[in-house]
């Protein structure tokens, strides 16, 4: 019942062409699981170019984190508590969004957007720590694109099946996290070390 709901303003969002991807994508209840698909379904029914629907999801793949990335700057944890719920935030997501943003700093904001269960609400803790609005920003884009246009293109590629898009695009999602996850580390350990070197 919800996902048709969804669908509902999808469609009405379509309308406004690009800037319907961009709106739509803003708006955090709307799962870009979902939209992005879509969009590539569009670009399959000839409604939209693929590279400009790749475009526009990229930029609202940054406009919708950034309104919760304001939400943790202006109202802090408390107020993430008392509203985040509406945004479908839940506070075992949020914990572990925290714990990878203490561990590995301001790269999060890159590299939690590959991750599971910690891709949607880690610009909270980028907020929260009143993290460079311009960083998050483009590390937000950065990782935006390539995720963008995975979703856009397998939609595109399943044509009328682009409901199959998500599952089948969490398969390949969650090692490429992993890979970012592992490389990180070497290079985090690698400058420890060669901090450790110099004194």
């Amino acid at each position: 019942m919800f996902e048709e709901f969804i669908l509902t303003i999808l469609h009405a969002f379509k309308s406004l062409s690009y800037f319907g991807v961009v709106l739509a994508l803003t708006f955090e209840f709307i799962p870009a699981e979902l939209v992005l698909p879509l969009v590539g379904y569009w670009v399959y029914q000839g409604d939209l170019n693929l590279i400009l629907a790749i475009s526009a999801g990229s930029i609202g793949g940054v406009t919708g984190p950034l309104t919760l990335y304001a939400l943790g700057r202006f109202g802090g944890r408390p107020l993430v508590e008392k509203f985040g719920k509406y945004l479908f935030i839940r506070e075992k997501d949020l914990v572990a969004s925290e714990k990878f943003f203490d561990k590995y700093g301001p790269i999060i904001a890159f590299l939690g957007r590959f991750i599971p269960g910690v891709r949607t609400v880690i610009s909270v803790p980028c907020g929260i720590a009143k993290m460079n609005v311009w960083v998050f920003s483009l590390y937000t884009f950065l990782a935006m694109v390539p995720i963008t246009a995975i979703y856009v293109y397998i939609g595109y590629t399943l044509g009328p099946h682009w409901t199959d898009a998500a599952s089948l695009i969490a398969v390949y999602l969650k090692p490429i996290g992993i890979v970012i996850l592992v490389v990180l580390t070497f290079f985090f350990l690698w400058k420890y070390r060669s901090k450790l070197r110099k004194r």
